[in-house]
């Protein structure tokens, strides 16, 4: 049976998951438990390298900054170049959260949405139709 492809994203998943597991753990060992679980599996796609969850967490130049590390990885076929691009995605995201909260919870400053609810709210009545503003928030209220 062959092996299912893997993303980015999984591996990030897969990272966060052994952190999670293994709080005591330091970044070089989740780095060479990831690279014991995926050695000899196929490489992930280069087509989609984002991780979109994250955007949550830390400013994208923080959860990116691995993301040139995996693409050389997995041009090169190299797992360990790829996890090491995983790990400091890891590290970077692990490390703003640590030092400035959650993303939104912090100052205005830091909050994405500031100083643009207006154009946006003004923004989507202009261009969404009356029908789809009412099925999102139906399906808002749902959630």
């Amino acid at each position: 049976m062959a092996h299912e492809a893997i993303s980015a994203a999984d591996l990030f998943r897969r990272s966060q998951a052994l952190r999670l597991e293994q709080p005591a753990a330091n970044y070089q060992k989740i780095g060479d438990m990831l690279v014991k679980e995926f050695d000899g599996k196929p490489f992930p796609s280069l087509l989609n390298l984002t991780i979109p969850e994250q955007d949550a967490r830390a400013p994208e130049e923080d959860w990116t900054a691995g993301l040139p590390l995996i693409r050389r990885g997995i041009q090169f076929q190299d797992w360990r170049e790829v996890v090491a691009g995983v790990i400091l995605s890891l590290e970077q995201t692990e490390t703003y959260e640590r030092q400035r909260g959650p993303e939104g919870d912090r100052d205005a400053w830091h909050d994405r949405t500031r100083g643009i609810e207006e154009s946006t709210a003004k923004g989507v009545g202009k261009w969404m139709p009356e029908e789809l503003v009412k099925l999102a928030e139906s399906q808002a209220k749902k959630s």
